[in-house]
């Protein structure tokens, strides 16, 4: 079953954050009473581990039921439990707090019953891995208060990561630090995966002086020796972002990643500031990203423009910026690697891009709805984009020229976006092209609580365990589409807020790294899966007559 929310234990109690299911039980003596027993073992290295908090939560509201000490041998015994279906968890210190047999977002529930066997689980509970390093300047030198950013990179994605994109498989911001008075910092409670870190910094020595403008009044120069400044650095090293060094973490690792930032003259840019047709002057906004999500915004020498008509960014790192100036606006998308006079009108227009949620079930989206555009080509390092919609409208302003996915969600949960309309032209899926014109469009959506429930069998018996996957046959919709599940103990599982449609069923073993997968990866296994057929009717309960079977990674 999916995670979405994480628990954490704070002393001996638990404070949990998610929403899981559970796995099963047996019968004790008390009649219609089931217990849910084994032994918790480092996932590492298979040794038992005692002293580890074990606590049972309502697969409905996540409240707990019973918890537990483990002994020193790990063995933990929870009793007279009712027939259902419960999240159980554990933690250590020193250890990830997990859910049972958990992969990712996804889990295994435990389910108490008539011929469920749950007293002989063996919860893997993986150690914490930790990434730690020293920031350092030029000399070796520590960097005191550097920003230290931490990303999780999708499974999938590898060092490729000119693939990172979509709401599926954006590289996301999971942590950040400032390193101390030595330049050290640290990041424990991880878990296992790929990360990527960022550093930016200012040189504590710089001295940024307002510009001299050449006799010529072409760009701004200034040769002071203390005008520097750090680019934004990442491991191993770089200043190039698509260049970033992944950092592979197993569980219980504990690796240094150390980052030398090197300083280098600092830039200072010139952009004319124009009048807007009310008189007022157009402000230019300077910003930069690091893998999509926005850093920085710039604004030094604003007041100048009212007696100069011109804009002088000071103390910039060389590096890849967005600059954003005009009436109509205009975006600049530049590499700067020298001081110089930017000509803002240059850059691609942009324009708005408006729209409006429609149900195609009849159920209605509400309000807190979150409405995001990920930029897809390959070429843009733009930030990805997001708006609140007010009674389902929704309103992006300066949209640079490109390919777009549209996603939106109500609060924790997705809505499925089915089509797009654009006057009298409709097509399947969430992507658009933003050309030099605004864009109108009505976004067809899926919000009801429609459920697809089911078992995987494998050769005959129940499967736990196994990546269940709702693969639809509209391919162009297959990232808003798509829908995963594990498992559970009975080998029971149930896909969520599923769109009305076409799909095929698959349940696989030993593919978690799949997990992510597109339906080129997936097409092998689904002439061996089942064809499943939603309607289109709000908050209904699809239960498969039809057992899934379990097909080998």
């Amino acid at each position: 079953m999916r995670t979405f929310v994480q628990c954490a234990l704070y002393a001996w109690g638990w404070i949990v954050m998610a929403t899981l299911p559970a796995c099963p039980q047996s019968k004790t003596g008390d009649a219609g009473m089931y217990r849910v027993a084994g032994t918790v073992v480092n996932a590492s290295t298979g040794e038992p581990l005692g002293r580890v908090s074990v606590a049972l939560l309502e697969e409905s509201n996540s409240e707990m039921v019973e918890n537990t000490i483990a002994d020193r041998e790990g063995h933990f015994v929870l009793e007279k439990l009712p027939a259902g279906k419960y999240q159980l968890t554990a933690s250590k210190r020193g250890y990830h707090t997990a859910f049972y047999d958990e992969h990712g977002d996804y889990n295994c529930a435990i389910v108490t019953g008539p011929g469920q066997d749950t007293e002989h689980l063996v919860f893997r509970l993986p150690p914490n891995a930790i990434l730690h390093g020293v920031v350092s300047g030029d000399g070796g030198d520590p960097v005191e208060d550097a920003r230290v950013m931490l990303f999780k990179v999708p499974s999938g994605i590898g060092r490729d990561l000119a693939r990172a994109r979509g709401p599926d498989h954006s590289v996301e911001q999971v942590a950040s630090t400032m390193s101390d008075d030595r330049g050290e910092y640290e990041f424990g409670d991880l878990e296992a995966g790929d990360y990527l870190l960022a550093v930016t910094a200012d040189p504590w020595y710089a001295v940024h002086n307002p510009p001299r403008t050449g006799p010529d009044g072409a760009g701004a120069t200034n040769d002071h020796a203390l005008d520097v400044a750090y680019p934004v650095t990442y491991f191993d090293s770089t200043t190039d972002e698509l260049s970033a060094t992944p950092v592979s973490l197993a569980s219980g690792d504990r690796q240094q990643a150390d980052i030398n930032l090197h300083a280098v003259p600092a830039l200072h840019l010139t952009v004319a500031a124009p009048q807007k047709a009310n008189g007022n002057i157009a402000r230019p906004e300077l910003r930069q990203s690091i893998f999509g999500t926005q850093v920085m915004a710039v604004s030094q020498g604003f007041e100048d423009a009212l007696k100069t008509g011109t804009t002088d960014f000071i103390g910039i790192a060389p590096g890849h910026y967005e600059l954003l100036q005009g009436d109509p606006p205009r975006l600049v998308d530049m590499e700067a690697t020298a001081s110089a006079e930017v000509n803002a009108t240059e850059g691609a227009p942009t324009v708005t891009v408006s729209g409006s949620l429609r149900s195609i079930d009849g159920s209605m989206p509400g309000d807190d709805v979150t409405v995001a555009l990920y930029p897809m080509d390959a070429t843009q390092r733009l930030g990805v984009m997001q708006v609140q919609a007010a009674r389902g409208g929704f309103r992006f302003e300066n949209v640079p020229p490109g390919r777009w996915e549209l996603a939106a969600w109500n609060r924790a949960t997705p809505i499925s976006v089915v089509s797009l309309s654009s006057g009298k032209i409709t097509h399947a899926g969430p992507e658009f092209v933003v050309s030099d014109r605004p864009v109108s469009i009505t976004v067809n959506v899926s919000s009801g609580s429609t459920r697809v429930t089911g078992f995987a069998q494998k050769n005959g018996a129940a499967a736990a365990g196994m990546l269940v996957v709702l693969v639809p046959k509209n391919a162009a919709a297959y990232d808003s589409l798509v829908r995963r599940d594990e498992s559970d103990s009975d080998g029971s599982f149930a896909l969520r807020n599923v769109a009305p449609g076409e799909y095929t069923l698959i349940a696989l073993e030993n593919a978690w790294d799949l997990d992510r997968a597109g339906p080129e990866t997936l097409a092998r296994y689904l002439p061996q899966g089942i064809g499943v057929t939603v309607r289109s009717t709000a908050g209904t309960l699809t239960r498969l007559s039809q057992t899934v079977p379990v097909q080998a990674r």
